[in-house]
């Protein structure tokens, strides 16, 4: 019995390092999407996010084996992951273009922003939850008895995750906007993590049992979660460096001006 509990504490903290990374994700998502806001509503919004993060995986954790088992789900959070990350990149340089323009762009007001962030949520909170959940039913079954259509020991571990990883966001977020003030480059790094979750939901998607598309156990193989954490890291990684080039370029330019006049 004691080797059971160990193997739910390691897998535990395994899973709330995972949930840091997504909720990382998450946060620097929902700075992105509230920065062309006035501070005072940018603020307001991002807490907004946050409550609505908070709703949205308490109720995917009671909805697990709704989200688990219906593919469509799946499906509607990688289109809208893919199709936010995608139009974003694509889109950025038409809005530098029109940026000097005093109007505000169609869909940009405070609550056009708020219900795009919650959307946002929704579907961080079902890729949150789906990776929680396959690698907690990897667990050897616990003698609680079965909660939210799962063993209690594996829902446990599961709904403690996932408080750490809404705490997270709590921080992070704060924390990505002020970052994003020195380090504006690092919007397109999170659309294409944006982008790259979205695939993976459609991987997880394509492996469903009903669809078939790729193998059912493909989704969750030691190849393809090394693959996706190793492209997810690249991406953060060389975001970071990238916008730190931009960053020094910026300076030099504004040197440059100082220097002339």
């Amino acid at each position: 019995m004691d080797s059971i509990w160990l193997e739910y504490g390691w897998t535990l903290l395994i899973l709330i390092g995972l949930e840091g990374l997504l909720s990382a994700d998450n946060a620097l998502v929902l700075a992105v999407i509230a920065k062309h806001l006035p501070e005072g509503e940018k603020k307001r919004a991002i807490n907004y996010g946050i409550i609505g993060a908070f709703i949205f995986r308490f109720g995917a954790l009671f909805a697990i084996s709704f989200i688990a088992n219906v593919w469509q789900v799946q499906a509607i959070g990688a289109i809208y992951l893919i199709y936010l990350g995608v139009k974003s990149l694509i889109g950025s340089s038409h809005e530098e273009e029109e940026s000097t323009d005093d109007k505000p762009a169609k869909g940009k007001g405070f609550w056009p922003t708020v219900a795009k962030i919650g959307l946002a949520d929704l579907v961080f909170a079902i890729d949150s939850i789906l990776a929680a959940v396959a690698l907690a039913l990897a667990l050897p079954n616990s003698p609680l008895p079965n909660f939210g259509g799962m063993d209690g020991g594996k829902f446990i571990v599961v709904i403690v995750a996932g408080i750490a990883g809404l705490i997270l966001i709590k921080y992070a977020a704060t924390w990505f906007v002020q970052l994003l003030k020195v380090r504006p480059s690092l919007e397109t790094t999170a659309y294409l993590i944006v982008a790259w979750v979205g695939i993976k939901l459609a991987v997880i998607t394509l492996s469903h049992k009903d669809v078939g598309v790729l193998d059912e156990h493909f989704a969750h193989s030691v190849g393809w979660t090394v693959t996706f954490w190793a492209v997810l890291l690249s991406i953060a990684i060389g975001g970071w460096f990238w916008s730190g080039r931009h960053l020094r370029k910026d300076e030099s330019k504004e040197l440059y001006r100082n220097s002339g006049s």
